[in-house]
């Protein structure tokens, strides 16, 4: 079903199934992780209660989306966006979102929200994997007799705020960059990092817990000055950075930095040939060249950011 659109012929392949099976172990280890935390009565942490407010909007603003596919018999493009929101929003952000540290206890009311968004999820995947979603919606909790999923109401579509969505997506893109660093840099997961903020642009920090957490951060500053010996990177505009580390080789650093610089540059040519070619100016949609000349900001702040870090590194 997810890769047969209205219209078009299906040419099977039994690969597609095992991206079915995949999905359902997904669903499966999610309600393991889920039953497997201990429960105590003690405050919601402040992270939390934020995951649990940004995962609320986004069930609502995709369920918007699958009742709209449904209604126009879109069952393909239904499916994706229900797949989407369990494997990537539900299982990959909101669980590590509220998931307590090693051997630790949740507190009650993030595990009554969580398992409160599982079962929307299972009501929304019955129609596609009724046996799997039945079969978890009794193990979940306790049922009386008849409690069925296949009888039971379909979401209710509440208020979507959608502040939360859009701030998460900039907290998404500072994990994505913490992440980053940790990666070309072999910095282990476990290792807890300093992070400095020097705002250019308007920003809201009601999102910081989320990124402290997510990031294993020990500390998140927002700073006047920039950092000097920092590995760093841009978002919207604002400049992030993850002071080094004794153990950081300078010269790796600075011939990184360089080759980034390279790339910057050569991508900033490419767009500003857009920007000065008459035919697309004139044809492209206002939208388009909007997003052209975000693109050429974007690269001659980091352009300028990367010239900046590697003059101190030398």
């Amino acid at each position: 079903m997810i890769s047969s659109p209205a219209g078009n012929d299906l040419p099977f392949d039994s690969g597609q199934c095992e991206q079915g099976r995949n999905f359902t172990n997904k669903v499966w280890n999610a309600y393991r992780l889920l039953a497997s935390w201990e429960e105590k009565d003690f405050d919601q942490p402040e992270s939390a209660s934020i995951a649990a407010n940004w995962f609320s909007a986004r069930f609502n603003r995709v369920l918007e989306e699958i009742n709209d596919a449904f209604d126009k018999f879109r069952i393909s493009e239904a499916l994706m966006l229900t797949y989407k929101l369990v494997w990537d929003d539900f299982c990959s952000w909101y669980l590590e979102m509220i998931k307590p540290g090693y051997e630790q206890p949740i507190d009650v009311l993030t595990k009554k929200q969580a398992i409160s968004f599982f079962e929307r999820l299972l009501q929304i995947m019955h129609p596609f994997t009724p046996f799997v979603a039945e079969e978890l919606w009794h193990l979940i909790r306790q049922r009386k007799e008849g409690e069925d999923i296949i009888v039971s109401q379909w979401p209710a579509l509440e208020n979507i705020a959608s502040s939360y969505l859009d701030l998460f997506e900039v907290a998404q893109e500072v994990i994505t960059g913490i992440r980053n660093i940790r990666k070309s840099g072999n910095i282990a997961t476990k290792v807890r990092l300093d992070l400095k903020v020097k705002r250019n642009n308007e920003a809201s920090a009601q999102f910081d817990p989320i990124i402290i957490k997510m990031g294993n951060l020990s500390s998140l500053e927002y700073v006047v000055e920039k950092p000097l010996q920092a590995n760093s990177f841009l978002v919207r505009g604002n400049e992030f950075y993850v002071p080094f580390g004794e153990e950081i080789d300078l010269a790796a650093e600075r011939k990184k930095m360089e080759e980034e610089l390279t790339y910057t540059k050569g991508f900033l040519r490419s767009v500003q040939s857009k920007l000065t070619n008459e035919k697309f100016m004139s044809g492209a949609p206002a939208q388009v060249v909007e997003m052209e000349r975000k693109k050429e900001n974007d690269a001659l702040v980091k352009i300028k950011l990367l010239e900046e870090k590697i003059k101190e590194l030398n």
